[in-house]
């Protein structure tokens, strides 16, 4: 394919008339944002718009959005889609990321009649950043998690390993109580709770032969233990949160509990799947014979995030008697964006 620039044709010998020059795109307005898509419009001069054939888009993460400066304009653009009625939907050739910034420029094209293309002078480079997971995308995640989940195991406790000083810290200055934090950016790009919810980090995966916590921890040597039904019961909420894992052989999985009406329960709700608490795949809550009984799943690692504030008195601190396995850790863990377990196809 050949473009050459927008410009007049003048021919002495033919006595072909001067080509009118065909408009440049102006006021770029990008809409319907979703994290693998969006709509995109603009204004141009009614002048030789008849002639547009096509439209050419330039897309580009925003750290290479200096490469439009030098972008010569016979050079072919990455998409050239048909002039349809804008606004148009810009999916799928992208493979766009969720919560990634983007440039975006375009122009208008008249496909000549030897194949060859005159261009309008490119557009002003417009900024736009794209969304997070929806519930829908969440769901395929979800799916997912549940093929790999495994059978479930009882667990009486959810624990909290940390360093000595965080816990002298929150005797100090947080009046006893462990206080809810931003989330950091492990897990999936586009999870909707990373760098948002705020909450506090606690395990509940038990070992098989003893059912009890592991002694073993990534994050300190000290351990909060709390009975499960003090966070976990008919008046809280479970959600689904994401699955992932860092380039290793098992996975986690990331869910929510959220006091019922609480703001973190408020922020769940609009954006993540809500699981029954008696029924799913990860983690239950049921009552038998009078008496709450407690299972995780067995295949994945759970982290679970408790919405509330959490009172050091309601459970126990102690030194941990295993290794501390810093490796092992998840903090700002990246998604190893290869794995078919976990990843869906709309972006990591």
């Amino acid at each position: 394919m050949t473009v050459s620039r927008n410009k007049r044709n003048k021919s002495q010998d033919s006595g072909i008339a001067e080509m009118e020059e065909l408009p440049v795109p102006h006021n770029i307005k990008i809409s319907n944002i979703t994290c693998d898509s969006f709509k995109i419009s603009w204004d141009m001069d009614s002048k030789s718009k008849d002639r547009i054939t096509h439209y050419f888009i330039d897309l580009n993460k925003k750290e290479n959005k200096n490469s439009n400066k030098f972008k010569h304009k016979d050079v072919p653009t990455k998409l050239v889609a048909k002039a349809v009625p804008l606004p148009m939907t810009v999916r799928g050739h992208w493979f766009l990321s969720p919560r990634t910034e983007y440039t975006v420029a375009v122009q208008t094209a008249s496909k000549q009649v030897d194949g060859d293309y005159v261009v309008s002078e490119w557009s002003e480079i417009i900024e736009f950043c794209t969304a997070d997971y929806s519930k829908v995308h969440l769901t395929q995640l979800l799916e997912k998690a549940e093929v790999i989940a495994g059978r479930m195991l009882k667990l009486s406790v959810f624990y909290r390993n940390q360093h000595k000083e965080y816990f002298d810290y929150i005797r100090e200055h947080h009046g006893n109580a462990m206080q809810p934090s931003v989330k950091d950016n492990s897990g999936s790009h586009g999870s909707p709770i990373s760098g948002k919810l705020e909450g506090i980090f606690f395990s509940c995966n038990t070992e098989f032969n003893t059912g009890k916590p592991p002694q073993d921890s990534p994050y300190g040597r000290y351990r909060y233990e709390i009975a499960a039904e003090k966070l976990f019961n008919p008046n809280t909420n479970l959600y689904f949160g994401d699955f992932y894992c860092m380039y290793t052989a098992y996975h986690y999985v990331i869910l929510v509990i959220a006091p019922v009406g609480s703001p973190g329960d408020e922020f769940c709700k609009q954006r993540l799947p809500q699981l029954n608490i008696k029924d799913n795949k990860f983690l239950t809550c049921d009552e038998e014979d009078g008496v709450m009984v407690y299972h995780h799943a067995q295949d994945v690692i759970l982290e679970v995030i408790y919405t509330d504030p959490v009172d050091l008195s309601l459970g126990t601190v102690a030194e941990i008697t295993g290794h501390q396995l810093m490796s092992l850790s998840t903090a700002n863990a990246k998604k190893d964006p290869s794995c078919k377990t976990c990843n869906i196809s709309v972006g990591r």
